[in-house]
């Protein structure tokens, strides 16, 4: 496996694209992931990201992408995620990226309002359509688990009925969120019912409660459990660290090392870093 970084983690705390992207190589980071939006990104910035990361062999490995209109029941606002969703696979495939990572959001008015299956359906719809837009641009689809009540894919459970019902094996897959997981007291052996199915993955600690994306050991998840778990599926890719809201942001090189520096250490013992 390689170990990267979402770049998130030096956006948050102020920092320039230039100065979070040298800072994760020279952390000993292998690849980037980037939150980053085509629609609104300066040209500038468009062309500044591939050029330092070519300079500082910095491969980008995912895009992220956070789409909750793709479940909404207006069509304008629909297709206008739809569109959205499109131009960050375009830019994955600008940047030679493997996989989009997608979040489709939850279901609305806890379900009261609009029936739940309905925007189901219309995750299954868009996931289908872009996964064969996927396709064309040489690029897989990475859907997260997310760990809150409403989302609509918040299990194993629910992400294998997602995958299944899409019915595109080799373009829209899995994301493995080790947090995420363990917030909603998923236990690392049920990760082998996604073996052959994992596209990405992200890797934090939280306090077992909340979603928190901290550096490993300031909480209580069992990330080495979870991350042998993967491993014995037989995935080989890319280990994202997430990083969110450091307490410090005049700090964030060392916060960010912290992480570095504690999940290299769980790979080398797991013997599963490339």
């Amino acid at each position: 496996m390689r170990l990267g970084l979402i770049n998130s983690a030096f956006a948050q705390a102020g920092k320039g694209t230039r100065f979070g992207l040298e800072q994760t190589k020279q952390l000993g980071f292998d690849s980037v992931d980037l939150l980053a939006d085509p629609l609104v990104m300066p040209a500038e910035e468009r062309r500044l990201i591939p050029a330092v990361c070519r300079d500082l062999d910095l491969p980008i490995v995912s895009l992220c992408c956070v789409s909750l209109g793709l479940i909404d029941w207006n069509p304008p606002i629909r297709d206008c995620h739809l569109h959205r969703t499109r131009a960050h696979l375009d830019l994955c495939a600008e940047y030679g990226c493997s996989n989009l990572l997608l979040v489709l959001g939850e279901y609305v008015w806890q379900k009261e309002c609009v029936p739940p299956q309905e925007q189901w359906d219309l995750a299954v719809d868009a996931c289908r359509h872009l996964g064969g837009y996927a396709a064309e641009c040489g690029v897989r689809i990475a859907i997260e688990l997310e760990p809150f009540h409403m989302s609509l894919v918040n299990s194993i459970d629910s992400m294998l009925r997602l995958l299944d019902e899409v019915g595109l094996p080799d373009t829209v897959r899995a994301n493995c969120d080790i947090s995420h997981l363990h917030i909603v007291r998923t236990p690392p052996a049920e990760i082998a019912r996604l073996a052959g199915r994992i596209e990405h993955v992200h890797l934090s600690d939280c306090d077992g409660k909340v979603h928190g994306d901290l550096p490993p050991g300031r909480g209580v998840t069992p990330i080495a459990d979870y991350l042998a778990a993967i491993r014995d599926t037989g995935y080989d890719g890319t280990v994202s660290v997430e990083l969110e809201f450091a307490p410090d942001p005049a700090r964030i090189v060392e916060w960010v090392a912290e992480a570095h520096d504690g999940t290299a250490r769980i790979m080398a013992d797991l013997g599963c870093r490339g």
